[in-house]
């Protein structure tokens, strides 16, 4: 037989069923296991008509499988394509697929051609199909001229588009210039080809944009044509136009447009002829003109349109065919018609078919000295030429095989042999079109193998067919038989069917269908079985289904649905309304069986379903609801509900009990939930407790219940207002006492002593002991001995106290509840310690390494762990700074203590003192306390670098010295080597000046610096240094004093006993405060300080205000000279401005220079020669106020042609400029060509000199 391994198939629900039986029948192209030797199979490759973006690289696909792993080669055009030989074309590593780099360099043109892919190994060649390779093309259109179409209202219209020709073919829009889609009507349409079509065209028609776009989509681009001017013109119109053209005798008027019947636009004539594929949509169209606007009709002749496949569009005009057969061919009729008649159009359709599969070669697997048999059937119109390959070689040309037989469209194959191994090619051609198909011959002796996983779980619903898997591989063909359970016999086909792919169907699965079943596979070289298990499971039903309801509009409404379903799945329940979602709204609740819909509105009536599903089937069940309008009634109340009454306790069970109530009025407010509380009369009367809460919906629950409690139960309603008051009591339900059923919690066993074991647990409450007479059961054993369990039974207590212990043993400890009807489940056993005891032996060996100045490192040995007597906790470090290595006198002081948790061996200690002697000791610690003290163990730290120094004074500023004096550092760290002070100006903008070095012997603590500049700042920095280093450094700033001011200088400590300290009291909260009022240049001392429940605590800094100026930097406006020279020129100037006011009074006339005369006004009288002055000129702006002047020139003197009317005309010798009526000016102001050049306008702030020659 030919068919060897059967396709692995996945498990799917009941509700699948009709796929489920279709995958079973299936038998397609078979997988070989890959581990096992195959020939090629081509698995992917890229289509045969391959149109590629040229802006992008090129990639044609060609991916095979096989064992060994195939290689690759290609063809283009015909010919072996070497790729190696073009620098461009890599083919991917472990495939065979080509990458073709354009984008860096290349043309995609170059590379066109048809090509195809071979993948081979030993067993064979299998070829690609013939892959064209084409760019994409999108031209441009061709520039022309368009000339603007200008027609009479009511003629038709065809607008051409005449798109260029692209790769792949463009799609065809109209739109205007702003990018909007033309409206189309059966007036207006498109047609197939693009072009516009106007049954007629009205006056709304006319635009001067009418534009055809062409849209390339596998290059994303968009062309345009040039828009196109369409006038459409009334009668009227058309008759003025005339009129102003034609002379009376030659205007005859033009006439309204006529209606006229319909003529097609396209297709012309009566009759045309259509060819279509198979498989491809057919599209007919009829475009037709006249007025009124046609409307199309299309019928079959001798037959009917196909139901399904048949769509109409652009307004009837198309008519489309999907999935054409050779069926549809005939002829074609559309009809136009209007009021004024029909016109009819044939079109004769022939459906040719590029061939097509009837039965495609399948795979062959066969065993040696087999037979089968490979299949090639195709159909296509005209009939397809059939051609077999062997390897990619024609089978003519190809090597004899004598167990091969060509029959037509079949290979006959007979006592094959493993060598004879191939893969055949069939070729079906015809003049549309190629079909390549490869199927390999692969002879193999292969036992059977099970290939479906084993022990799958299936799991079906009751009375539904079941189908459980066994895909099989084998050579020869293995057979298959099915077993139920472990001896059972081999099922048969009166109850099972058995597939040919192995699966076992069970076509009504009852409940005794539940089991394992074995699948078994046996061919002649071995048997391979696999178990699977199959569970029944009960159908999910509705066993209490909404009902149709009738509410009013504001009302509430409910649905009730009540499923049952198999207990080991979880059904989901959905609600649906008119089969789609709930609305999302709060009105809508679900609470477990019940919908509950609230102020129910018009919108909400309809159909309303409730669906359950499992992961393995599903039922629903629906319900109406109809909403009315609402009977009038008066204005609700709304308060908390009434409490619920009638309490009823049935199905009284040991541990359950179901409580019933009727509810109480909601006062118009719906209830939400119901709260259960329950007292226990026995142990805790008068008291209530949560028991449950339930919906609103709801007046029945299922409480659970514990043993020996006398129960009764209240209920509470709530709604929105509030919650009621609770109702009366139920009867009393008293429990049947039983065992504990659970144990005391938190049992631990520690000893106080060290010789006791103390266990103590949480007891359990009265309500949990689940019967009189609650004791405790409380065992007890060593862990590591043999020894059995000590038990004794306490009374209800918390804690039980074991004498005479060993120090520090492990016990084993449990704790039982008990009481007088049994024992509580065992316990679990807990491990516990007996007391400990302080430790016996000290660490030994102990050894310090000093790692720097202030780090050292302790070893030591850890003690044996039965000396500890207890749980160790670490190692403790005592240490502890004896002697200073530098006075050399013993002192001690307080002891370190660093603890190292767990079994550490070893610790540092940080923050040493440099240059000191420590000595230590270890101990161990456990949970009693410490054990004895190791030796003491001395070590010295190195010396390190200095702390700052304590502090630094700068004493007795003079001219050009200044007094350093200072403390040494707190913490010299090893011996002082010498001192270093660095100091470097400051002047007045905070710049630093040069850096001077000065070393000072480390037994000073006061030095003078000489030779230092007067009246400047310096900043000092000053450090100490041991061998090892430098340390911190300190800095100040000091000023010398000025050379004649005589200041002295400031004097830090002067707030001791000179003078008083000043106090202000600042708010707790703030962080700051501002001094004002102090003296330049001069030191203070600030303390700030804190007082709280610690007492006054206080902090001191000094501070120096900024230096007051130099005596030297003289400030000009405080001198007297200064001060005397500005009153003079102010005198000087005030004298000038009284002379000119009195001789402008005495005649109301005064000269101007010859530049008037070139500006001459009518009205002014001739300049007299004789005294430079104007004939009877008198000024109307006399009293004008002085406007502002420019200043003068920096060299004092004022140019001959920037004025001739200055004061020195006036003889006042005062170099200024002045207008008509006083104001200074920098020229005269009827001349506007000449500017101020030298300095009349400069932005420089004014010296005290030319500030005067400013003034207004």
């Amino acid at each position: 037989m030919p068919l060897k391994i059967m396709p692995k198939k996945k498990h799917l629900s009941a509700g699948r069923v009709p796929l489920i039986l279709f995958l079973c029948q299936m038998i397609g192209a078979l997988d070989v296991p890959l581990d096992l030797v195959q020939p090629p199979t081509i698995t992917q490759q890229s289509p045969k008509d391959y149109i590629v973006d040229p802006r992008e690289n090129i990639v044609i696909q060609c991916e095979a499988k096989g064992k060994p792993p195939p290689s690759f080669s290609w063809t283009r055009n015909g010919t072996h394509f070497d790729i190696d030989k073009d620098p461009l074309v890599t083919m991917k590593p472990g495939s065979g697929t080509l990458i073709i780099n354009i984008i860096t360099e290349g043309k995609a043109e170059t590379y066109e051609g048809v090509y195809q892919c071979t993948a081979r190994n030993e067993r064979g060649a299998a070829v690609s199909n013939n892959i064209v390779v084409r760019p994409s093309r999108s031209p441009l259109w061709t520039k022309e001229r368009l000339e603007p179409i200008t027609l009479r209202n009511g003629q038709s219209l065809v607008l051409p588009c005449r798109p260029p020709i692209g790769l792949p073919p463009a799609i065809i829009f109209w739109m205007d210039n702003s990018f909007q889609r033309l409206p189309q009507s059966e007036r207006v349409s498109q047609g197939l080809n693009g072009d516009l079509y106007f049954s007629n065209v009205l006056p709304e028609d006319t635009r001067e944009d009418y534009i055809c776009y062409a849209r390339f989509n596998h290059t994303q681009t968009i062309q345009q044509k040039q828009p196109i001017s369409l006038k459409v013109i009334s009668v009227d119109e058309l008759n003025d136009t005339l009129a102003a053209n034609l002379s009376d005798t030659e205007f005859y008027g033009a006439k309204p447009n006529k209606e006229r019947p319909p003529t097609f636009l396209t297709p012309e004539g009566n009759e045309s002829l259509k060819e279509e594929l198979r498989g491809n949509v057919l599209s007919l169209e009829c475009i037709a003109e006249g007025l009124p606007t046609p409307i199309i009709y299309w019928i079959k002749e001798d037959g009917t349109l196909p139901v399904n496949r048949t769509f109409y569009r652009n307004f009837k005009k198309t008519l489309q065919i999907t999935q054409v057969t050779e069926a549809d061919s005939g002829n074609y009729q559309c009809i136009a018609k209007n009021p004024l008649g029909a016109v009819h159009h044939t079109i004769a359709v022939t459906v040719k078919a590029a061939p097509y599969w009837i039965a495609a070669p399948q795979n062959l697997v066969l065993s040696p000295g087999e037979n089968g048999t490979l299949i090639c059937r195709a159909n296509g119109n005209p009939k397809p030429r059939i051609a077999w390959l062997t390897n990619g070689v024609p089978i003519e040309i190809a090597p004899e095989d004598p167990s091969r037989k060509i029959d037509g469209d079949t290979i006959i194959f007979s006592n094959v042999q493993e060598r004879l191994s191939a893969v055949y090619q069939c070729n079906a051609s015809n003049e549309y079109g190629y079909l390549l198909a490869n199927a390999f011959v692969n002879v193999l002796a292969e036992p059977p193998r099970i290939l479906t996983s084993a022990n799958m779980l299936y799991q079906v619903i009751a009375n539904r067919p079941a189908f459980l898997d066994c895909a099989f591989f084998g050579s020869p063909l293995p057979a298959i038989e099915w077993f139920k359970g472990t001896r059972g016999s081999a099922l048969h086909e009166d109850i099972y069917v058995l597939h040919d792919n192995g699966t076992l169907e069970i076509p009504v699965a009852q409940k005794d269908s539940t089991g394992t079943y074995t699948c078994v596979a046996r061919n002649k070289l071995g048997m391979a079985k696999n178990e699977v298990h199959l569970e029944i499971k009960d159908p999910t039903r509705i066993i209490k289904q909404p009902e149709h309801a009738v509410v009013q509009r504001g009302s509430k409404v409910s649905f009730e649905c009540k499923v049952k379903h198999d207990h080991t799945l979880i059904p989901t329940i959905v609600w649906l309304k008119d089969h789609g979602e709930l609305p999302n709204e709060e009105r809508f609740s679900v609470d477990k069986d019940h919908l509950v819909v609230t102020d129910v509105s018009d919108d909400d009536g309809g159909t309303y379903t409730c669906t359950a599903n499992t992961t393995l089937d599903r039922v629903s069940a629906s319900a109406v609801l109809r909403v009315v309008a609402p009977t009038p009634t008066p204005a609700p109340i709304y308060d908390v509900p009434n409490p619920p009454f009638d309490l009823e306790l049935t199905n009284q069970l040991d541990k359950s009990v179901q409580l019933t109530w009727t509810p109480g009025d909601d006062n118009n407010s719906p209830i939400t939930k119901f709260i259960i509380e329950y007292e226990d009369a026995m142990h805790e009367a008068g008291v209530w407790h949560h028991q449950a809460e339930v919906s609103g919906t709801q007046t029945t629950a299922q409480l659970k219940l514990s043993p020996y409690v006398n129960y009764s139960f209240r209920v509470m309603a709530e709604n929105s207002i509030g919650r009621s008051v609770p109702s009366e009591a139920s009867e009393q339900y008293l429990t049947k006492a039983a065992e504990p059923d659970q144990n005391p919690t938190a049992v631990e066993g520690l000893g106080t002593e060290p010789d006791n074991l103390v266990i103590t647990w949480k007891p359990l409450n009265g309500f949990e002991s689940n019967g009189p007479g609650l004791q405790y059961k409380v065992s007890w054993r060593q862990k590591d001995g043999d020894d059995e369990w000590t038990s004794v039974v306490v009374a209800n207590v918390s804690k039980y106290i074991v004498s005479g212990t060993p120090t520090f043993v492990p016990y084993l400890i449990k704790v039982q509840a008990l009481n007088d009807v049994g024992f509580a489940p065992e316990p679990a056993v807990v491990m516990g310690h007996s007391g400990e005891d302080l430790p016996m032996v000290a660490p030994g060996n102990v050894r310090v390494n000093v790692v720097n100045s202030t780090l050292a490192e302790v070893h030591w040995d850890p003690v044996p762990l039965k000396s500890v007597r207890g749980h160790l906790q670490g190692y403790r470090i005592y240490y502890w700074k004896v002697q200073s290595s530098s006075k050399r006198n013993r002192r001690h002081i307080e002891k370190k203590i660093l603890t190292f948790q767990g079994s550490k061996t070893h610790g540092m200690l940080p923050g040493l003192q440099p240059y000191s002697h420590y000595f230590l000791n270890v101990r161990v610690v456990n949970g009693k306390g410490e054990g004895p003290a190791s030796s003491d163990r001395g070590f010295h730290t190195p010396e390190g670098v200095p702390s700052a120094p304590s502090s630094l004074k700068i004493v007795n500023p003079t001219l050009d010295s200044l007094t350093l004096e200072w403390d040494p550092p707190s913490h010299p760290n090893g011996v002082l080597t010498e001192y270093t002070l660095k100091y470097q100006p400051i002047n007045s903008t905070h710049e630093l000046g040069p850096l001077v070095d000065l070393k000072i012997p480390a037994n000073k603590t006061r030095w003078t610096l000489k030779n230092l500049n007067f009246s400047t700042r310096y900043k000092f920095y000053f450090y100490a240094q041991t061998s090892v280093g430098s340390g911190s450094q300190i800095t100040e700033e000091a000023i010398t004093t000025v050379d004649e001011a005589g200041i002295l200088p400031p004097d830090v400590g002067a707030g001791k006993g000179k003078e008083e300290w000043r106090k202000e009291l600042v708010n707790g909260s703030r962080s700051f405060f501002g001094l004002k009022g102090l003296m330049p240049g001069t030191a203070y001392k600030v303390r700030v300080g804190a007082e709280g429940d610690s007492g006054f605590v206080s902090s001191e800094d000094v501070f120096e205000t900024g230096p007051a100026m130099a005596s030297r930097q003289v400030d000009i406006a405080t001198q007297g000279w200064f001060i005397g020279l500005m009153c003079a020129v102010a005198l000087l100037i005030l004298i000038l401005l009284i002379v000119c006011f009195v001789r402008r009074n005495k005649g109301g006339k005064y000269p101007v220079k010859e530049k008037e005369d070139a500006h001459a006004d009518p009205e002014i009288q001739p300049m007299k020669e004789d005294d430079g002055t104007f004939g009877e000129y008198s000024d109307a702006e006399d009293h004008k106020p002085l406007k502002k002047g420019s200043r003068t020139p920096s060299d004092r003197t004022v140019k001959k042609e920037d004025s001739d009317d200055s004061l020195v005309d006036y003889g006042e010798g005062v170099n200024g400029q002045f207008n008509e009526d006083g104001s200074f000016i920098g020229q005269y102001s009827g001349k506007k060509e000449k500017e101020p050049a030298e300095g009349n306008e400069s932005s420089e702030a004014p010296s005290p000199v030319n500030a005067m020659n400013s003034f207004v």
